[in-house]
């Protein structure tokens, strides 16, 4: 094992600290050869950068990285019936996920799809009374309306049931989705997956919404080729860019390859505007700078994911696609509020959570599991999320209602959850199931709850090499002197940050504590200065009833390594740098 970064081998929240694996000399010589600090070179060596790919990392296009959507299976056949079906003047079903993919998808294929000339019905199905994915019953009120082809975003790879039945009953279905297939697949005219089985496709990282990008893509070409557009004009794809970056970084999907490119370029769209709903969200969420990753996975996205979370399912997506000024003020206000709601029923949920793992003994078992009766299911996966991060385990977390349960996991890197949550549903120890490698979602009858923890501990056991260690990667060491605002904006052109590249962390080292305090819904404030004696403003979140809390908070004069990361703080026209803190350990 390597030696642990600045010989932290437990830090206040429990994690080893270790330098984030990366060649030296590659690192050298990306800084030299683009004229960036040293230290930004190691961040690309360390993201496995090499001096051919950094250009076109730095600077990435749609037009070298977007794949022609025709080598994905079941495309061909999926543009040739709605090609039909846009021509003959058919209206298209839209049946879409209520998560932020799920949202953006749908509103991507609706606007795209209304922009075109075609008709189209969006539907959305409400989390508690009728579960994730497609449904027999909503599939068949489509049918019964008139549509007779139904595309699914985000959700259908494993919906067999309602799909046969969606068949039975004549409807065409096309399957858009990101999720791990089966061998088996469902009764579909089309499945755009690029996760199937039996796709070659180098491009499984896709979110939803990126698959439907492509579907818009191949079907705008069709329309071109059929004369379609002859007396319309053609719609331009890119404006709808800004919701395929929302969809992409809020589904943590690996923000490399023609991810990077979406998002790189969706960010440059959303900064234009154009989309109402978004600019009203925006707005109401008080996003006063250019938007980056940041405020889409943690400003905008979790407002969008509240209508279908505590409030109203279809309320994203009828944001996202809408053109009326006045109706985007309404909505965005009331997805605020639904936020608002989110926010407190899932920090109730949450300390039951923590009570029920911390009051059990620990078997030292991969895998936390917390279930609790009247627990919202519309949080569980954000409790899940929280309870991951502050254990370092795979979390799972049910709401329990009579004999079943809802549950939704959250995984750690290396452990793949959504495969051992498909194996347990082919075991029969779920109702249903999937996922992919770093989430998943199920449904389990709760004499089974107790049965399916032991699967999926030892499934997850057996991909570990040794003893799962909670750990911390960091990629260099700064004096509080060195983290300043031109170093941070250097960074930021190695953005957007998430899942695949995850933004540069850096532990500011022997930072001296001036003061400390509370602020907030419990955050803990700081202001810390280096060897040189130039302060630093940082801020741990929810941190003020932690382990860390109380050592930052108690320990006046102390000095601490402080890993987290930098932002620029703007402030009634000055803008300074504030050290977003993960962890801490005392500097001994």
């Amino acid at each position: 094992m390597t030696t642990a970064f600045l010989g932290v081998e437990r830090s206040l929240s429990g994690r080893r600290w270790q330098t984030r694996p990366g060649d030296e000399r590659q690192a050298l010589a990306l800084a030299q050869r683009l004229g960036l600090p040293e230290v930004v070179g190691r961040v690309l060596a360390s993201r496995g950068i090499g001096l051919d790919e950094a250009e076109s990392f730095l600077n990435p296009t749609l037009r070298d990285l977007l794949p022609d959507p025709g080598h994905l299976k079941g495309m061909d056949q999926a543009v040739s019936r709605l090609v039909k079906a846009v021509t003959g003047g058919e209206t298209i079903g839209v049946f879409g996920d209520y998560d932020v993919d799920g949202a953006t998808s749908s509103a991507l294929l609706r606007n795209f799809l209304h922009a075109a000339g075609a008709r189209v019905r969006v539907y959305i199905p409400d989390r508690i009374k009728e579960g994730y994915g497609p449904n027999a019953p909503a599939l068949l009120r489509l049918k019964a309306e008139g549509i007779g082809v139904v595309v699914t975003v985000d959700c259908g790879t494993t919906a067999f049931d309602a799909l046969a039945a969606a068949a039975e009953g004549g409807l065409d279905m096309i399957v858009v989705d990101h999720h791990v297939g089966e061998a088996a697949l469902p009764a579909a005219l089309a499945v755009i997956n690029p996760n199937r089985l039996d796709e070659d496709s180098p491009h499984g990282h896709l979110a939803a919404v990126g698959v439907a990008f492509l579907l818009a893509v191949g079907l705008n070409r069709g329309l071109k080729q059929a004369g379609w557009f002859k007396d319309r004009p053609a719609p331009d794809l890119m404006r709808w860019l800004d919701l395929v970056a929302l969809g992409t970084v809020c589904d943590v999907v690996p923000l490399v390859g023609v991810n990077r490119a979406l998002v790189v370029q969706g960010l440059k769209v959303m900064a234009r505007r154009a989309n109402v709903g978004l600019a009203a969200l925006s707005d109401v969420a008080g996003i006063k700078e250019r938007p980056d990753s940041y405020h889409l996975g943690y400003v905008l996205g979790p407002r969008v994911n509240a209508g279908g979370r505590v409030g109203e399912a279809e309320l994203g997506t009828r944001l996202l696609s809408t053109d009326d000024i006045d109706e985007a003020a309404i909505l965005a206000r009331q997805l605020d509020g639904y936020n608002k709601d989110r926010q407190e029923i899932e920090a109730v949920v949450l300390l039951d959570a923590i009570e029920q793992v911390e009051t059990r003994p620990d078997d030292g078992r991969p895998l936390l599991i917390a279930a609790g009766d009247n627990w919202h299911p519309g949080v569980i996966g954000i409790v899940a999320g929280r309870l991951k991060e502050r254990y370092g385990r795979v979390a799972c977390v049910v709401a329990l209602d009579g004999d079943e349960g809802k549950g939704s996991g959250r995984s750690v890197p290396g452990l793949d959850l959504g495969a051992a949550i498909i194996a347990a549903r082919q075991a029969g120890l779920l109702k249903a199931g999937g996922g992919h490698a770093m989430a998943a979602g199920f449904t389990v009858a709760r004499d089974k709850l107790g049965a399916l923890g032991d699967f999926l501990a030892e499934r997850l056991q057996a991909q570990l090499d040794g003893e799962l260690v909670p750990l911390l990667e960091l990629d260099g060491a700064l004096d509080a002197g060195a983290a300043g605002t031109e170093l941070v904006e250097t960074l930021a052109q190695i953005g957007p940050f998430g899942s695949g590249n995850p933004e540069p962390r850096f532990a500011i080292t022997a930072a001296r504590i001036v003061k400390a305090d509370v602020v907030g819904s419990g955050h803990v404030r700081l202001i810390v200065t280096g060897a040189g004696g130039k302060r630093l403003k940082a801020i741990a979140f929810r941190a003020a009833d932690s382990e860390m809390g109380h050592a930052l908070l108690s320990a006046a004069g102390a000095a601490f390594h402080l890993a987290g990361t930098l932002r620029v703080d703007t402030w009634q026209g000055s803008s300074s740098v504030q050290l977003i803190i993960d962890d801490a350990a005392p500097a001994y």
